[in-house]
C-alpha cells in the first residue's frame, strides 16, 4: 500500500490523465445528456464540492455552495460518501434529502479516484420536507433568499430509485474501463527512459503471449541480462517479471470485455502457463480474484 501523500499525489495525476482521454469525454458527455445529472472523476483528498458548475448541477446545491455553512456541511457530506465508497459504490443524503454517491476506482490494492453523481432525489419534493430544509438552513444562519430557495428545490432533478440505481450500476461498468485504462497508463508510462529500455517495452508487448525469459528480451536488445534488470527497473520501476505480469493482465481485462471469453481461455490468450499462476498474479495486480471481476464486469460468475 502506497504512502497516503504519494497515493493523493498519484490520483491527482491519475484523474488528470484520465479526464484527458477521448473515453472519459465521450462518457462524460453521454452521461450527462442521458441522466440530467452532474458527474466528476475526483481525486483522492480533493476539498471541493464535486459537482459545483457542472452543466447538470441542481439549482438548488447551486445556491447553497454560496453559503459558507452550508457548503461547509457539503463538503462533509462529500467526505462522508468517500470514507464509506471505499471498496464499493455508496450513497447518502444530505440534510435535504437529495442523493449523492461515489463509485471506487481502484488499481490493483490501491484506490485511486471516484466516479461522483447525485444532487438527485428520489422521490417529488413535498412542502413539508422543504420547510424540514429551511429550518436547518436557518440553523446554518445562511443569507439566502428563501422564495429563490425554495423555487430552486422544487426544480431538483426526480428519479425513482429503481432509475437511480440502474444509474450508479451503469456507472459502476465505467468505473471497471477507468481502473483497465488506469492500468494501461501505468504499464506505458515511461521515465525519460534509454531507447534500449523502450525497445525492450516494445519487445515485451509484442511477445507477451509467449513463454518470454529475462534473458530472451536482454538478448532482443544487446544488453547482458543482468545490466538489462538493472536498467528496467531503475527506468519502470517494475521487475521484469512485474512488468511482463501487468502486460498480461491487462490483455486479460480487454479479453474479458468481451461478455462471451471464458477467463481461463483468457489467462492462456495472455501468456499465463497455468490457472493457478494466473489466479495469483491476476489477484496481486487487480486486487481482487479474476471471478469477482467478471462479475462487476457483465454481473455474472462466468469462469
Amino acid at each position: 500500500m502506497l504512502p497516503s501523500d504519494s497515493l493523493a499525489k498519484r490520483s491527482r495525476a491519475f484523474v488528470e490523465q484520465l479526464k484527458r482521454t477521448q473515453i472519459y469525454r465521450d462518457y462524460e458527455e453521454s452521461y450527462r445528456d442521458t441522466t440530467g445529472l452532474p458527474i466528476n472523476l475526483r481525486a483522492l483528498e480533493a476539498f471541493d464540492l464535486p459537482h459545483h458548475k457542472d452543466p447538470n448541477e441542481n439549482p438548488f446545491c447551486a445556491l447553497m455552495a454560496k453559503s459558507n455553512r452550508s457548503c461547509s456541511a457539503c463538503l462533509q457530506l462529500q467526505k462522508r460518501v468517500e470514507v464509506e465508497a471505499q471498496l464499493e459504490p455508496k450513497t447518502l443524503k444530505c440534510f435535504a434529502g437529495l442523493c449523492d454517491s461515489a463509485v471506487p476506482i481502484r488499481v490493483g490494492e490501491n484506490l485511486v479516484a471516484f466516479l461522483q453523481t447525485g444532487q438527485v432525489l428520489l422521490h417529488r419534493p413535498t412542502k413539508k420536507q422543504f420547510a424540514q430544509t429551511t429550518r436547518q438552513i436557518l440553523k446554518f444562519g445562511t443569507d439566502v433568499d428563501l422564495k429563490q430557495l425554495e423555487e430552486a428545490y422544487f426544480q431538483s432533478r426526480v428519479v425513482s430509485k429503481k432509475q437511480y440505481d440502474s444509474i450508479l450500476r451503469l456507472l459502476s461498468i465505467f468505473a471497471q474501463h477507468l481502473t483497465i485504462l488506469s492500468n494501461q497508463l501505468v504499464v506505458r508510462e515511461e521515465h525519460a527512459e534509454a531507447p534500449s529500455i523502450t525497445r525492450a517495452r516494445v519487445y515485451i508487448t509484442d511477445k507477451h503471449t509467449d513463454d518470454l525469459s529475462l534473458d530472451e528480451v536482454a538478448k532482443a536488445v544487446n544488453m547482458s541480462a543482468f545490466y538489462f534488470c538493472k536498467m528496467f527497473k531503475r527506468s519502470t520501476g517494475m521487475t521484469f517479471t512485474d512488468y511482463l505480469a501487468r502486460v498480461r493482465v491487462e490483455k486479460v481485462r480487454n479479453l474479458l470485455l468481451n461478455p462471451h471469453k471464458r477467463i481461463s481461455e483468457a489467462a492462456f490468450e495472455a501468456g499465463f502457463q497455468s490457472l493457478s499462476q494466473f489466479n495469483r498474479v491476476f489477484r496481486k495486480i487487480a486486487g481482487e480474484a479474476p471471478t469477482v471481476y467478471r462479475a462487476k464486469l457483465h454481473g455474472d460468475g462466468a469462469a
